[in-house]
């Protein structure tokens, strides 16, 4: 059974730094497509970023271009999201997410909250002073 669980969210001062956590079971995270995303209250989901299965090959979304890296470690089954320099405009729930429809050959991966499967339960993000 594929489980995504998020953590490492909280409250954070503007310029700060989280690291956030996607622990995988039921599947080996170089298997899929790991992707981020982010939904603030009365807006749509946004990609964050996303690590593809070969190579891991790594995506950004403009607001987290320069300040935000995905990594993946195959031993934890884990994905990381470090996320430094936030600002108010970051405040969010952040999401984990699996695309189990790709193989573990493919170099890219989606950006496109539809392009995934599987999905955590979210992790809040708050960066207020």
């Amino acid at each position: 059974q594929v489980q995504l669980v998020e953590s490492g969210g909280g409250l954070v001062q503007p310029g700060g730094s989280l690291r956030l956590s996607c622990a995988a079971s039921g599947f080996t995270v170089d298997y899929y497509a790991i992707g981020w995303f982010r939904q603030a209250p009365g807006k749509e989901r946004e990609g964050v970023s996303c690590i593809s299965s070969s190579d891991a090959n790594t995506y950004y979304g403009d607001s987290a271009k320069g300040r935000f890296t995905i990594s993946r470690d195959n031993a934890k089954n884990t994905v990381y999201l470090q996320m430094n320099s936030l600002k108010p405009e970051d405040t969010a729930v952040y999401y984990c997410a699996a695309d189990s429809e790709v193989t573990p050959y493919d170099s890219s991966c989606s950006m496109w909250f539809g392009g995934y499967n599987y999905w955590g339960q979210g992790t809040q993000v708050t960066v207020s002073s």
